[in-house]
């Protein structure tokens, strides 16, 4: 049987080393925000199944769909933003315009909506709009919100 094993062997030599120190670089320092990605994620999640956890899929039928959709859209921002930061967090600020608008969401969209559905949307949407601004905050500290 052949040995396999790689130990010992030294990238230090290799012709592409520096231009792979390089990339790793560029790479790990698009992570200024990394703890707002999952949060961002999983505030995307809650707001898409908000409306059956609620129980106002009848009583609402324009906004569990208005609230998925929604939801849908800032579940993949934040995926994006742990997949591909460097691109994707000039686009923190969509994320508070989308907080922004959860919060009236219930008024324009809705029919009525009752307390439970407000508050919801209201708290829904503030946590975007909070979670917007700091990975907003922490791009144009680092030179990368200019898109």
């Amino acid at each position: 049987m052949s040995n396999l094993s790689h130990a010992g062997q030294d990238l230090a030599g290799h012709p592409d080393a520096p231009e792979m120190s390089d990339r790793y670089a560029r790479v790990m320092g698009g992570r200024d925000v990394a703890l707002v990605d999952a949060p961002v994620f999983l505030l995307g999640l809650y707001c898409a199944i908000s409306p059956w956890v609620l129980h106002f899929t009848t009583s609402q039928t324009t906004l569990v769909n208005h609230n998925l959709i929604m939801g849908i859209a800032i579940a993949v921002l934040g995926l994006g933003f742990s997949v591909m930061p460097q691109r994707m967090y000039g686009l923190s600020w969509a994320i508070c315009a989308m907080g922004a608008w959860m919060i009236i969401s219930p008024w324009v969209v809705g029919s009525s909506p009752d307390m439970g559905v407000v508050l919801n949307n209201v708290i829904v949407g503030g946590l975007a709009v909070l979670l917007g601004l700091v990975a907003a905050g922490a791009s144009l500290k680092s030179g990368r919100g200019r898109s």
